[in-house]
Formats: C-alpha cells, structure tokens, sequence
C-alpha cells in the first residue's frame, strides 16, 4: 500500500465554485488525484490519495480518496469537479470522504502506521535510499509545503528528493509511482528488499 497526502494552501472548503482553478486551485488537487490513482484502463488499488483543504470557508478538511472502494469514475476534470463539488458539500461517492481533520492531526495518525517521506529540493536524493513498507509521501501545492508544516512533518518522516528541478505535484507523484512498481517488481523477483 502506498499513500500521498497533498497540503492544499486555498483549497475551498464549499461547494459554491464554477471551476476547479478558481476553487483554490482545486485543478492540483484533481490533477494529485489522477496521477496517483489511474492507469491506463484501469486504477491503482493500492493506493490511497489524501488532500487537506485549508482554503474558506471552513478549514481545514481532509479529502480521502480510497483506491480500493472507488468506482464510477472517469480521469475528465468534469466528472471531478461534479465529485469534488459532492464531497466538499458532505454527500457521498464510493471510495471518496470528507473529514474535519488537519494536516497536523492526519499525520500523527499516518505515522503510526506509514512511512514518512516529504518531498522537498534539498532532501536525501531518492535513488540513495531503500523506501519502506506502506509509505506516505506528502507533497505541498503550487505554492510547496508551509515552514511549519514541514517542520512538524519532520518530527515523523525524511525529507526525500526528485532531484533539484522542481517538478509539479502531480509529476513528482507520476515519478514516484514509477519507481515504487520498479521497487516492487524488482522484490517479487529477488524475494529481497531492493533500492532504485
């Protein structure tokens, strides 16, 4: 199992938008999602992709989106502006949550259970370490991760690196996506714990 959790600065927190960029940049967020969660012709199960929305009205909120339990979905932003709009307005889609949680309180709970990775520039290069079972990968938006949120995350998790290009979120997610199914292939066939 691997997870991403996205730290959305603006995010809203109501439904009452007419697009996903003018949402608070809900756009990276729908671009998060995908990237984690869908192939081609099909979805990652294994995954699990998590947002904290900390934009108006009603910070902050916490957008789960469980691989396992999703269906009818499509990788269109339309229908996920129509599924965005329904869980930030508290009504139900399979495999999609809302909660009153903070990054802060999400994390500490994460960590019980997960590996925590940060993606940050001047972090440990990726390719120079063996990542553990079940990570979580936490990832700022446009904007990158606050100080103090970085901070706290560094009380639980390693600042990992992508290299010193700063790649979207979304892109980082595609790369890290890659390299954890070339981690995994690499175990079944050796039966051992393998580094890129």
């Amino acid at each position: 199992m691997r997870e991403f959790l996205l730290y959305s600065r603006l995010g809203r927190t109501e439904p009452h938008w007419s697009n996903l960029h003018d949402a608070g940049r809900l756009d990276i967020v729908y671009e998060c999602i995908v990237t984690s969660l869908f192939l081609s012709h099909g979805l990652r199960r294994d995954v699990t992709f998590h947002a904290v929305l900390n934009g108006p009205p009603n910070p902050p909120m916490h957008l789960q989106i469980n691989g396992e339990e999703l269906y009818d979905v499509r990788t269109d932003i339309d229908t996920w502006n129509t599924i965005l709009h329904k869980a930030v307005n508290g009504k139900p889609h399979p495999g999609v949550t809302t909660k009153k949680t903070s990054f802060e309180a999400l994390l500490k709970t994460k960590a019980q259970t997960n590996s925590i990775y940060i993606l940050e520039e001047h972090g440990k290069s990726i390719s120079e370490i063996e990542l553990a079972e079940n990570p979580l990968f936490i990832l700022g938006d446009h904007v990158g991760l606050p100080k103090n949120a970085e901070r706290y995350a560094q009380r639980y998790g390693t600042k990992v690196s992508l290299g010193k290009t700063p790649y979207l979120a979304a892109s980082c997610i595609t790369i890290i996506n890659y390299l954890m199914d070339v981690q995994e292939r690499k175990q079944r066939t050796s039966g051992a714990a393998t580094s890129f």
